[in-house]
């Protein structure tokens, strides 16, 4: 993710990109439309955030679950923050917001006894579809 913003969105899985944060696939996804919503300043913590970056990680936050309600219809969604690698934050240098989606049934007993995830979705699909919703969505003059 630390290169992510740097390059061509599609190679580094962006979706949508606004003046202070930006929204990208998780690698690693829980489910398909994972997305991480970062500000484009590295910081470790919520608190080191100005308050203009913590409204656009916000609204940004709101616009990913509009886009993923169009995209792929989940029943839900998990939001959260891992903040320090006691908590479990895979990149403790750069904060950022899950987004996930979930459907009634989503959840099995494949990461439970098989210790394996079943997605059934490859990221380059998932970039296609989330990235064609948001731009249906900022056509609409929604965002």
């Amino acid at each position: 993710m630390d290169s992510a913003p740097d390059g061509e969105d599609r190679a580094g899985l962006i979706v949508h990109r606004s003046e202070l944060a930006f929204a990208v696939l998780n690698l690693y996804p829980y489910s398909p439309g994972h997305l991480l919503i970062c500000p484009y300043r590295h910081v470790a913590d919520l608190t080191e955030l100005d308050r203009d970056e913590l409204l656009a990680l916000g609204v940004l936050t709101q616009d990913a679950m509009r886009v993923l309600r169009t995209a792929s219809a989940p029943h839900g969604f998990n939001l959260g923050i891992n903040q320090g690698a006691v908590a479990g934050a895979g990149i403790a240098a750069h904060l950022h917001q899950h987004v996930v989606p979930r459907w009634s049934g989503d959840a099995n007993f494949l990461p439970v006894v098989g210790q394996t995830k079943a997605l059934p979705q490859l990221l380059d699909q998932t970039w296609e579809v989330v990235r064609n919703s948001w731009d249906l969505y900022a056509a609409s003059g929604a965002s």
